[in-house]
């Protein structure tokens, strides 16, 4: 098991749009107030990724559970807000899946430090069912992209595959919007949990410093 290195950066000033995609394109990271990118001396594991959607194509799978989500969910888009009903069900997707690592339950103070506060211009999706909040994602705003920031959903809908659609419909955005990129974080190969990621292709991993595209 390997221990990430992540130094964290406060900025001095809220970044404006095309500054957030210049950190963006150095492979950088943004949690609450604070950005960040690994710097391990001897392990490079970690990898940027993101999609370009002018090349993106979904594949039959992917396809299906947009088309299903598109006719199930109702999506609303507005900045990032702490309610009672989304720490709930934050702290419930964390149960249920086995992501409480810490055991510590987030109240509505730890929801606003990691989901709500923030160092750019970010934006909320919650995902409903007639009325019934199933899934939430905040995703940054940036000059030529939006950066998937965090995804959590009731697990009773996970049928649906509301991970997927929700990095489909980000990709959907990106294109109504005329953005170029979907950035997701990272990926590592050797993390199953991560490896999801490298299924929507093409896209395009920060390796040694240079953006390379891997095709099907």
């Amino acid at each position: 098991m390997q221990t990430a290195r992540l130094p964290l950066r406060l900025p001095i000033r809220p970044l404006r749009p095309s500054e957030f995609a210049q950190r963006l394109r150095l492979g950088d990271r943004r949690q609450g107030l604070l950005l960040y990118r690994p710097h391990c001396p001897d392990c490079r594991a970690c990898e940027a990724i993101r999609i370009d959607v002018r090349t993106f194509t979904a594949d039959k799978t992917q396809r299906r559970v947009f088309r299903r989500g598109e006719a199930i969910l109702r999506p609303e888009i507005g900045p990032p807000t702490v309610t009672a009903e989304k720490v709930a069900l934050f702290n419930r997707h964390k149960v249920e899946r086995g992501l409480m690592l810490d055991g510590a339950p987030a109240d509505a103070e730890t929801y606003e430090q990691f989901l709500v506060e923030s160092c750019t211009d970010s934006i909320e999706l919650t995902y409903r069912d007639r009325g019934r909040l199933i899934g939430v994602a905040v995703t940054d705003r940036a000059a030529d992209a939006l950066s998937a920031v965090y995804c959590f959903y009731d697990p009773d809908y996970a049928h649906l595959s509301p991970g997927v659609y929700s990095i489909l419909k980000q990709v959907d955005l990106c294109r109504a919007w005329g953005l170029r990129y979907l950035y997701l974080g990272f990926y590592i190969a050797d993390c199953r949990p991560m490896r999801y990621k490298a299924r929507y292709l093409p896209h395009e991993r920060l390796i040694g410093a240079v953006w390379r595209r891997f095709d099907r």
